[in-house]
């Protein structure tokens, strides 16, 4: 494994053996708790705008602003993991996001919250410098199972993430939520210091070639376009419901942060499927998964249509079951993509999935946006009909590739 020297310690992870698996459960907790800072504000929205005087269309920005953060952060940081050493980009994210935490807890009004958002979600891309370390790391045989097993990490920091806001917010306010956040990330900082190893760049070129290079990379391959495509729609329709989650129950069934974070368990439940999909896709390709992901994700959005019409214990239970089912399709489709991306080219992993997750994120940030004006301007069956149309539409563009 030619991209790899020796780790801090001074011990080199044998390319022949597989990764132990005390790295790859580094990995996967690294990508855990540094993109859970994206969602820890989800659940706290309806409590938050109370506090800080803000609308519903005002806080939001707040989700709207963290996710576009983290794509700009994608498109103009994560390439360079190709160019330099992933675990020093690794380190010095960090301790950005620790500091921007920090801020969020500190914030006296919304416009400081608003600009620590847009810094987290800059940060938090760490996880997307870690992601492609791990498929660097792993032998060609074991890439999907390494990518899924350090996905799963990444997939519950997304889920329990909401599950812990929650709680926290429930019983000390949303500022401890913060901190704790911070503590959080400054121990598996540490972690990652002792336990990563270094890695060698695979290109030399300059920060302008290298941002250039991701246009070519762009052209030359169509099926890093489809798989930005359908994966973003997918992201938009996932969005808009956790996004809106929180006000819509706070509203309808005077529910608090706690519960609307505890649906963040039902989607983990889905979340756990992720290194099955791994392996399925190491054993019948990666686009078969994304087919049957995205089928899985617009059925189980579908499921909601009827909540207008249904009993309350009865929504609320669909509404859980739903969940699980898009979390699965949606973490399924992601984990296939990935597989697919990387095996494009070996040289620039970090470019490709930085283009991946551009357009992943961007789809997170445009639904954040508009699951609160469908919520605002057609109720919650509003962001169900946008859900489902996104995810039917990406289901459109992997049964048109695999036509192809």
């Amino acid at each position: 494994m030619s991209s790899l020297t020796l780790a801090s310690s001074g011990s080199p992870v044998p390319a022949a053996a597989g990764l132990p698996r005390p790295l790859v459960l580094l990995l996967a907790s690294g990508a855990a708790f540094s993109v859970a800072s994206l969602y820890y504000a989800q659940p706290l929205l309806g409590v938050l705008g109370a506090d800080l005087q803000a609308g519903a269309k005002a806080t939001g920005l707040i989700p709207t602003l963290t996710q576009l953060g983290y794509a700009a952060g994608l498109l103009l940081l994560a390439p360079l993991g190709d160019r330099f050493d992933r675990r020093r980009i690794i380190l010095w994210k960090v301790a950005a996001l620790l500091l921007a935490l920090l801020a969020s807890a500190a914030a006296p009004g919304l416009g400081t919250l608003l600009a620590a958002s847009l810094a987290i979600g800059l940060a938090a891309t760490l996880a997307q410098d870690i992601v492609p370390a791990a498929a660097v790391l792993a032998p060609e045989a074991q890439r999907g199972r390494t990518v899924g097993t350090v996905m799963t990490g990444l997939l519950l920091g997304v889920l329990l993430s909401r599950v812990a806001s929650g709680l926290v917010a429930q019983q000390w306010g949303w500022r401890a939520m913060y901190l704790a956040a911070a503590v959080s990330v400054a121990l598996v900082g540490v972690a990652l210091w002792r336990g990563l190893p270094r890695f060698a760049p695979t290109t030399q070129v300059g920060y302008g070639a290298l941002m250039a290079s991701l246009r070519d990379l762009w052209r030359r391959h169509a099926a890093l376009r489809r798989a930005a495509w359908a994966q973003g729609l997918l992201a938009a329709g996932f969005s808009a419901f956790w996004s809106t989650l929180a006000v819509m129950l706070h509203d309808e069934f005077h529910l608090g942060s706690a519960a609307a974070g505890a649906f963040g368990l039902a989607g983990a439940a889905g979340a756990l499927a992720a290194p099955l999909a791994g392996r399925l896709a190491d054993r019948r390709g990666p686009g078969r998964v994304t087919q049957m992901g995205a089928a899985l994700t617009m059925a189980s959005f579908a499921l909601l249509l009827p909540g207008p019409w249904l009993p309350p214990p009865v929504r609320l239970a669909l509404l859980a079951v739903a969940a699980v089912g898009f979390d699965l399709g949606m973490q399924s489709t992601l984990v296939a993509h990935q597989t697919l991306v990387y095996g494009l080219d070996a040289q620039a992993r970090s470019r490709l999935n930085a283009l991946l997750f551009t357009g992943m994120f961007v789809g997170m940030a445009g639904g954040a946006a508009i699951g609160s004006l469908a919520l605002a301007q057609a109720g919650w069956l509003g962001v169900v009909g946008f859900a489902v149309l996104t995810s039917g539409a990406a289901l459109a563009i992997r049964l048109a590739a695999g036509r192809r």
